[in-house]
């Protein structure tokens, strides 16, 4: 089985850098290109005002694809000096997307023809924008994809 794309959901929990490092490792190791998903829940963005809504969502899910993908490439950087991996050569792309995040990881682990989602089992985000324990449950549940789950567990 060669791993080719790997969907990586995080939300920048400490739980989901677990992930990320595994995720890295397989990626080093299978040649594989990492697709960094990060999914802004909808609810979180109803709060804003009608007229803000749509340029202020717009920078919200820059800002956070930015803060997400600067994360990867800051453990990318850990991974290399721990290990002395070649971990700069994994080809990473980031995908910040609006919507209940479950249904964001099946239809885009369809769309893009993903060969593994690695996920943490749960993880709070700061905003405590999506809880990833239902999110990974209903992942589980509904893929055609195999599925990495990293526990919380230490």
């Amino acid at each position: 089985m060669m791993y080719n794309k790997i969907l990586l959901p995080t939300d920048g929990s400490k739980n989901s850098e677990k992930a990320i490092k595994h995720a890295l490792t397989i990626a080093e190791y299978e040649d594989a290109e990492i697709i960094i998903l990060n999914v802004v829940d909808s609810v979180y963005l109803t709060g804003l005002p009608e007229e803000d809504l749509i340029t202020k969502s717009e920078m919200i899910l820059e800002e956070e694809s930015k803060k997400v993908t600067s994360r990867v490439e800051e453990i990318i950087h850990e991974l290399e000096e721990e290990k002395g991996s070649n971990a700069k050569d994994i080809k990473l792309s980031t995908r910040t997307v609006e919507g209940n995040a479950a249904d964001v990881i099946l239809k885009l682990s369809e769309k893009e023809d993903i060969d593994l989602i690695v996920i943490a089992s749960s993880g709070k985000h700061m905003l405590d924008r999506f809880l990833l324990g239902s999110v990974t449950e209903k992942t589980v549940r509904h893929t055609k994809v195999p599925i990495l789950v990293i526990p919380n567990k230490e």
